[in-house]
Parts: structure tokens; sequence; C-alpha cells
């Protein structure tokens, strides 16, 4: 029977031209640059808003609160989202997919959902169509009255930190665990005393600015968390914690496990350290969680569980360089444990770690993992002035070396004069103009075996001084910061956020340096290539003015993108003027079509993809085309085309014959 593929219904398409001059039908190769929607690929793919942050109700259980008390009701939900959570439904005859958990990156007042952070967790289902578009996701209505939320069918549901925990801080990233689906949110915005957290975080943004905001003429100190009181530690798994006293500030910034599936917090992951984290990935064997620091210098640390799925038990370690084995014969070599049963030690982790000579990393910020070779991936987005000098006994590893050396011939046109040992003294110096000017961060690498953690893919090109939009670069990476993975019909990807540090040195183009313009972008990049470059990132999404791009979490079965777009601008048309959570579906069905398949190894010979084809074929470059029957007879001729609908065409053999004379067979099936 002849399949037919329907075409995708998006959001926003930035077509400047004909839709015969994308390269790749699934991605977005001509930028607006002015959108206030997001901009997401044409067909096959279907996007659908999911989630608006300040818009939808959501459920909260009871709450004793400095704003007062409060029973089971519902709310209009937080703002910020970043990231985001998925737990696969395993019950034995469930349609739904599972559970996605959005994280609020954001510490300000609420009295009914609770103060600080926050995170909103709700179910989807994918169902049939019909008419134009492929599958599609819905939120799944759920009762959770014996969670404690009010006793009706609702969608959306505020996680319950107040009642359990203690309260979260500005929720980043996250952990989700492939192996069982568990989920755990970062408290990024590292704390230092109790009027930071007293202090709401988002104040000072201008009336363009990001949401949610400080009404006008309130001040921000007294907007953060309101309840300052000394927080002592209980029901915890660790005896020798539990009892202890500690400040309130110092009860964020861990890594928070909750269960999606009721709405609540579990537990502060005392025993991981406390820290600036951002993201982490448990790797293939349940046992050993990977996690990232968000600081400069920031962490790279592990924690392996004793036994398989319990991270109550088990060691700690940081990651810390061995020049001595610089080919990885000695993977234990390169990290160092820490007394983790130890409170003072957890509360004080980033400053032990640094005074014990860790690697030191620029601002590490989500990990995730290439489940078919256990390969860890993790984003460091990159500092313009990464400025160590407080920090001499931090470690520098080779990675480093090598990006200072190719920052040091772009910035000054020769290459550096010196050895390994001097350009870690000049990135450890404090001549500023020496030290290590990381404007567009990059992807790394650690592979288990070795130990070692090297560059798989450097952000940039570099430039002096941004580029107009008429000679902005095709592809241009920048802060890379959110990372996701995904399985695609047997085919593996990284999924890439970005979310700029600055606006100069081309990181946008030179017309937004002073408008406050940020618009970031979302990739995907082939995890088959062996050195990849910039420019075989495929771009698969743009968020309006204002917002970064955040989430990218896929679902198990490779069909679907679960994505945030972040603080967008104010101004923004509805809803492009709140955080959102989106999904782009239909990836099964790009892969099958040949539609994320590199078209620059195509050359300029004559090509035809896919083959066979079932509706859409597509040619390598706008030309003009005849279509002949198995006989020989030419059945239609088409004029500056790279893209034709085959779908009236019967079953059967043809071939397509281009100007030169060039001619390739084909199957329509």
């Amino acid at each position: 029977m002849k399949k037919i593929y329907l075409l995708a219904i998006v959001l926003f398409v930035a077509f400047t031209a004909a839709k015969a001059q994308f390269a790749f039908p699934v991605e977005i190769t001509t930028v607006n640059w002015g959108t206030t929607s997001v901009q997401m690929p044409p067909s096959p793919l279907r996007t659908q808003i999911l989630f608006i942050g300040g818009h939808d109700s959501v459920a909260h259980t009871a709450i004793n609160h400095v704003g007062g008390n409060f029973t089971p009701g519902f709310s209009r939900a937080k703002q910020w989202h970043d990231y985001i959570g998925f737990t696969q439904d395993t019950i034995s005859g469930s349609q739904d997919l599972g559970w996605l958990s959005i994280n609020h990156e954001t510490v300000f007042r609420d009295d009914r959902l609770g103060d600080g952070g926050g995170m909103t967790v709700f179910k989807v289902r994918r169902v049939s169509v019909p008419g134009p578009g492929v599958d599609s996701i819905v939120v799944v209505p759920q009762n959770l009255s014996t969670q404690g939320f009010p006793n009706v069918s609702t969608r959306f549901f505020n996680v319950d930190f107040k009642n359990t925990v203690g309260e979260t801080g500005m929720n980043c990233g996250g952990i989700t665990s492939y192996n069982d689906g568990r989920v755990w949110t970062a408290e990024e915005w590292f704390r230092t005393s109790t009027s930071s957290i007293f202090t709401a975080q988002n104040a000072g943004f201008s009336a363009a600015g990001p949401l949610p905001m400080l009404d006008s003429g309130v001040a921000a100190l007294g907007n953060g968390v309101r309840d300052t009181a000394a927080f002592t530690i209980t029901g915890t798994p660790w005896a020798n914690f539990n009892g202890q006293t500690i400040a309130k500030w110092r009860n964020f910034n861990w890594m928070v496990e909750i269960n999606p599936r009721t709405g609540k917090a579990i537990r502060k992951q005392y025993n991981w350290g406390r820290s600036g984290w951002e993201g982490g990935i448990v790797a293939n064997d349940n046992r050993t969680v990977y996690l990232g620091d968000d600081a400069t210098p920031g962490l790279f640390a592990k924690f392996v569980a004793t036994t398989a799925g319990n991270f109550t038990q088990g060691d700690l370690f940081f990651h810390k360089y061995n020049p001595n084995d610089p080919n990885g014969s000695n993977p234990d070599s390169h990290w160092v444990k820490i007394n983790n049963n130890n409170l003072d030690t957890m509360l004080n982790f980033n400053d032990y770690a640094k005074q014990l000579g860790a690697t030191a990393f620029d601002r590490l910020e989500w990990v995730t993992m290439d489940r078919s070779t256990g390969m860890i991936y993790f984003t460091e987005t990159g500092n313009d002035n990464v400025n160590l000098t407080n920090f001499q006994n931090v470690v520098i590893n080779p990675h480093m070396v090598q990006a200072y050396r190719a920052r040091y011939q772009q910035r000054f046109g020769v290459a550096f004069p010196g050895t390994d040992a001097q350009a870690i003294s000049n990135i450890k110096g404090s001549v500023d103009s020496l030290r290590f000017k990381d404007y567009y961060g990059r992807i790394l690498r650690y592979n288990p075996t070795t130990g070692l953690v090297t560059t798989l893919l450097e952000g940039g090109p570099y430039f002096a001084s941004s580029p107009s939009v008429a000679s902005y670069p095709s592809k241009h990476l920048t802060n890379p910061d959110g990372l996701g993975y995904m399985t695609i019909n047997g085919r593996h990807f990284l999924i890439i956020n970005e979310d700029l540090n600055g606006r100069t040195f081309g990181r946008t183009p030179s017309e937004f340096q002073s408008s406050g313009n940020d618009y970031c972008e979302m990739y995907l990049l082939d995890l088959a290539i062996q050195n990849p470059t910039v420019n075989n990132l495929i771009r698969i999404g743009m968020t309006p003015f204002g917002s970064e791009v955040t989430g990218a979490k896929a679902s198990f079965d490779g069909k679907t993108i679960f994505f945030n777009v972040q603080h967008p601008s104010k101004n923004n048309p509805f809803p492009y003027n709140n955080s959102m959570t989106l999904a782009i579906s239909g990836w099964d069905e790009a892969v099958t079509l040949g539609l994320l398949d590199d078209n620059s190894k195509k050359g300029d010979a004559f090509s035809i993809w896919p083959n066979p084809v079932a509706r859409e074929l597509y040619l390598n470059k706008i030309q003009d085309v005849a279509i002949y029957d198995a006989t020989g007879k030419r059945l239609e001729v088409f004029r500056n085309v790279e893209r034709i609908d085959m779908s009236a065409y019967t079953t059967g053999v043809y071939y397509v014959r281009n100007a030169e004379g060039q001619t390739q067979k084909l199957v329509v099936e």
C-alpha cells in the first residue's frame, strides 16, 4: 500500500524565498533575526506548545508559609522554564509516554507554590491526529488527591519542596536516569549568605526584559526566599547528618531528587556535595553519576554507588587531570576521592576540591551520555574573562591549553610562542590581556575507559568584531548550555542548546550589539561524525527575542524532542512573552526520509533522496528535471525545483533526468 507522508503544521517558519531553498528540509538555513516567535523546521515535523508559564494553572498541595496557610488549590505556573526531566511510563497497558518535569530557574516569592525556585510536572501521551501533521502530543489529566493535591482531575502539578526539603533555589539543570526515569533537579545559583536568598533573583531587568518581574516600586530584598530560619536536617538515610542544623542558605545548591508521579520532592542529595550543580547523568551501570558545576573554575565530579540504583551509599570523587598519564592508561589516576560522610566536607565540597587541585573547567553546564557507547558529553559554556588568580592549586586540562593557543593566534595574529606550561601560567595569571578569553565555549567528551576529557566540538568561529546579518556565517555555535541525547532509528545525536554569555565577537550580528536582542539556537549533531565542526551542526530551532533555548529532552522512542523557551521579552506577542515548554515530533520520519543526512557530502553530482520515495523527493540542488517511466516515456518536467511531490505517482520504477543529462533510477513505493 502506498505510504502518505503529511505536511506538518509549524508555529513559525521563516521562509524568505521558496521552500526549495532549504538544503536540509528539517533544518533552518535562512534565519529571521527579527523574530518574536519560535522559529522551527518544516515538514515532516510537527511543533506544539504544551505548557505556558504564568498562564497555565497548576495544582498545589497545602502549604504553611510566611505568606499564610493555604489549603490545596490552584495557582498560575511559575516561569523561567529550564531543565526537562522525562520519566517513561512503564505501567502495563498504559498508552502514555510518561511524565515531564519542568524546572523553574528563578528565586521569587510565591505564597501557594513556595518561595525560591520550583518545578512543574505533567504527563503526556502520543496520539494520532487526522489531517495535516504527524502524531500529536497531548497532556494527560490526572487526579493526585491521594498525594495532597485537590480532588479533581487536572493537567499540571507543582512539585512540593516546601513541605519536604525546605524549598529550593533557582532550579536550573538536572538529571534524568535512562535506567529507570529517576529525576533530580539542580539548584545551580550558588548562595553565600542569608541576604542572597532573601533577595529576588530576577530583580533589575528592564521593562523589555524577561518575565517574571517584581512589581514597579517593589524592593528585591524580601521577595526571594522569605523563610530564612536555620534548617535542621531530618528524615534522611544519613544518620550522621540527621539532627544537624545549618544556615538556611546552606540548604541550597544540592541535587534534589523528586518523584514526578507524585509531585513530591524526595531528598536533597547531601552525600553528593554542595556545589553550583547544573547538570548530570546516571551511567548505564546505574551506579555512576557524573556531575557538572557551573562556575569558573567549575568541577567535574562523579558519585559511584555501592549498590546499583541506591544513591544514598557510595563514594564521591572530583576530576583531577594527571599529567603523568596523558594517554589514559590508568583512568582512576584522574579522580580524587573525598570524604562524603562528613557534613562539613559536603557543605564545603567546592572549596576542598579546588584546594586539592581539581581540574578547572569554565562553567560546566549539562551532562549527557551516548547510551550505545557509554561516552559522556558535557557543555563548557565559556566565559569572556577566565580569571583563576585566586585558584592557583587547580589543574588545567590539555583541552583548555589547546583552546588558549587557538584563541591567542586569533586575537594577536601570531602563534603562541611559549610552552604549554607558559600557556597555563597565562591562563592562571594576573595579566588580563593574556588570560583565556573563552567567548564561545565548547562541547566536551569524557571517556570512562581512559579518564580523559577532550574537546568534541569547539564553538565559534571567532570574530574580532561582529559581522553584519548580510555576511553572518550560516553556522555559529555560541555558549552551548543545555545538552540532550537522542536515538532516532538507530542513529545517535546530541541536541545542543545555546545560552549567550554576550553579544560581541560574533555571538550575534553587529546590528544587535546594542539592542539587547538575544536569539539562541538549537542544533543536532550526528555522533557518527568522527571530527565534527560547526558546519556539521543541523539547526533545528531558534527562540524569540530575549530568550534562551533549553530543556533538550528526547522521548525514549526517538520521535519527539521536548524543549523550553526561557524568559523571552515581555514585549513579544502572546504566548511568546512567557516561558514555554514545546514538543517537536516526527524525527523518525525525518531520518527515514534521509532529511538529516549531510547534503555537503553529495557534492555537485546529481543525486536524489529518499529512494525509494513515498511522497516528497529531494534533489541535491535547485535545477530543472524530468520524470520518465520504465519504458523511457517522459511524464512530467519540473523547472527550478529542489523538491518534487511524488504522491500522484503509482508504485513502480521511474527515472529522473536533469538538464545536464545525468539520470538517476527512482523507486516509488
